[in-house]
Parts: structure tokens; C-alpha cells; sequence
């Protein structure tokens, strides 16, 4: 009977045991585990934070870090950020979770180049490298990379374009996007310095207001600066996609439309269509698939004892109504996108 009664009590312990084995992990509504196996313990569990999870551009991004994480074959991707490009603490919460979680690696884009050092250092304190992408941190001491755009490069390249396009002469609106946003700081800076250096006798009309971070507040910005300005702008500038749907918007509303040279930065369908129909003249482009991909491999690299420079370029180019269907604006103009 001892025995008997001993056999059972061992057999109930070694079931409680591996019982946690088949509790599958929750998952939450802006977190997406992909990649490989999660249980295999040979994967690393690579995190990748966008500013935002609403804008076209993120979702290349992250299909450049699916494509990098299926090339290596051990790798999941745990892709998680804020809805909205202004939520900075909620980033800052996100890669505090994914310390608490103990993953492998972060990637992340900082959405404030001040407010993420902090949460991005304790990450490393950690035992957790990180590569940052898309936007600068002011101390970088720390990170394994930064993998970008130059954004101060593709500014400087945009206002070639404006300056072409207006024949070096007449009144430029630039719209600013948020505070605190190194990348776009650093178009704006670009655009402004080249256009006064390439294009003297072109007048800055505005260039001190913030359109915000959604189409809807860039809408009502653009057309309250292009109303104020109407009878001297024509050329205006968007630092980025959301900014760029909003100008587009104002741009009809005040009936500006194909009159004001327009400049964007990042591509949208919107925006390809308007190029193709004369109310777009430029798009500045980025390559968001190499720039998933790279951050990845940049970290797994590191993980793995590899060199990794600190700082990894991604290019920069120009789409004109011109050029756009060749075989690379068109690849550029169209990245490929994670769809679930």
C-alpha cells in the first residue's frame, strides 16, 4: 500500500513539474511573435519597437527584420511599439517590458532622442544589447549600432529638389513634425541650411511650426500656415509621410494643389498618385526594409562575439515625376510590407 501510494505521489509531482511546458504565452494586442520557435532555446528573441504602429513605413521596417530572422532561421521577432508616434512614455514602457521579459536583443527607433537614453541603458545594464534605427539618441555611448537614413543628407536633398523645381527663386513653407524627433530635426536643419547655401534668393516664409504627428493635426496646420501665406508661398516641404498626407489635404482645401511646389518626405499611395497627376514634385525616400533587416542582423552579429560597425547607412534618394518608374524608384517608392 506504501509503495502504491508512493508510485502516485511521484508521478503527480513529475506531471506538476512539466506542467508549464504546455501553458502557451499570452500574447498582447500590439505584440507580434514571429520568427522562429519560441520554445526551442537555441532561439534568440529579438524585440523590435517602431516609433508608431499606424504609418506604412513601420510595417516595411518590420518586414525587413521578418525577412532578416528568416535568413538566420533561429530568430524570433517580437514586434511591439506605441499606436501613436507622440506616446512617449508608452515606448518607454514597452522597452522596459521586454527587459522584465529578458529577451535576447532590442531594436528600437527612439521616438525622443533625450527621454530613451535612460530605459535604453538600463537595457544594457541588463545584459541586453541594443541597436537603435530610424532616429538618433544624444548619447549613444552605449547602443551596439545605429542604423538610419542620413536624415540630414536627405533634407539637403530635398531642398536641391524644391530649388530646381522652383527655378531658384520664390517663398518656401517648411512644417516641422514633432519636438524631440532627432530624424526629422535632422531633415529640417538639412533642408533649411542647403537651401539657403544652394538657392540665396529663396525666402523662407515659415518655418517654426509643428504639424504634429497624424494626418488630421498636419491637415489643420498646413492650412492654417498656407491660408496666412497664400498669396506669397510656392514651395512647401513635409519632413515625413503623415506630415505629407496632411499638406496634400491642405493643399486642396485652399485650392493650392499643383500651383505650390510640393516636396515630401516617405512615400504613400497618396502620394505616388498626386506625383503621377502633377501635385507632388519630389519624394525623398528611405529604404525601411533594409533598415529592418540590418538592425537585426546588426544585433545578432553582436550577440554572437561578430564586429559590427557603429554606424550602418541605409541610403537615401530622390523619386521625381521623372524617374519614378524606373525599376528602383519603383522598388523604393513601393517597399514590400509585413501583413500578418
Amino acid at each position: 500500500m506504501r509503495r502504491s501510494l508512493g508510485l502516485l505521489l511521484c508521478l503527480a509531482f513529475t506531471v506538476g513539474c512539466n506542467s508549464n511546458n504546455s501553458v502557451p504565452t499570452k500574447v498582447g494586442s500590439t505584440e507580434t511573435a514571429t520568427g522562429g520557435a519560441s520554445t526551442d532555446a537555441k532561439t534568440l528573441r529579438i524585440a523590435v519597437i517602431p516609433k508608431g504602429t499606424t504609418h506604412v513605413f513601420w510595417k516595411s521596417v518590420h518586414a525587413g527584420a521578418e525577412k532578416a530572422a528568416k535568413e538566420l532561421g533561429d530568430v524570433e521577432i517580437l514586434w511591439k511599439g506605441p499606436l501613436l508616434e507622440n506616446d512617449r512614455d508608452g515606448q518607454i514602457s514597452v522597452v522596459q517590458d521586454f527587459v522584465t521579459k529578458k529577451v535576447n536583443g532590442i531594436c528600437v527607433a527612439p521616438l525622443d532622442k533625450q527621454a530613451l537614453i535612460a530605459p535604453i541603458n538600463e537595457s544594457v545594464e541588463a545584459g541586453i544589447p541594443v541597436v537603435i534605427f530610424d532616429s538618433a539618441l544624444q548619447d549613444e555611448s552605449k547602443i551596439v549600432s545605429y542604423v538610419a537614413t542620413d536624415n540630414r543628407k536627405g533634407g539637403e536633398l530635398a531642398a536641391h529638389q524644391m530649388g530646381t523645381a522652383l527655378g531658384g527663386k520664390g517663398g518656401v513653407i517648411v512644417l516641422r513634425y514633432n519636438a524631440g524627433s532627432e530624424s526629422t530635426e535632422q531633415r529640417e536643419d538639412g533642408f533649411l541650411d542647403a537651401l539657403a547655401k544652394e538657392f540665396p534668393e529663396i525666402k523662407i516664409l515659415s518655418s517654426d511650426q509643428y504639424a504634429g504627428t497624424t494626418q488630421e493635426e498636419s491637415l489643420t496646420k498646413a492650412t492654417d500656415v498656407l491660408n496666412k501665406y497664400k498669396d506669397e508661398v510656392s514651395g512647401i516641404f513635409a519632413v515625413c509621410e503623415p506630415n505629407a498626407a496632411g499638406i496634400l489635404g491642405a493643399l486642396k482645401e485652399t485650392e493650392l494643389a499643383g500651383k505650390v511646389k510640393f516636396i515630401a518626405f516617405d512615400p504613400s499611395e497618396d502620394l505616388i498618385r498626386a506625383m503621377e497627376a502633377g501635385t507632388v514634385h519630389g519624394i525623398v525616400l528611405q529604404d525601411p526594409v533594409t533598415m529592418g533587416y540590418k538592425s537585426v542582423m546588426a544585433l545578432v552579429d553582436k550577440i554572437r562575439g561578430k564586429a559590427v560597425e557603429k554606424r550602418i547607412s541605409t541610403g537615401e534618394f530622390v523619386a521625381t515625376p521623372e524617374n519614378m518608374k524606373t525599376e528602383e524608384m519603383s522598388k523604393l517608392l513601393s517597399p514590400e510590407r509585413f501583413e500578418k
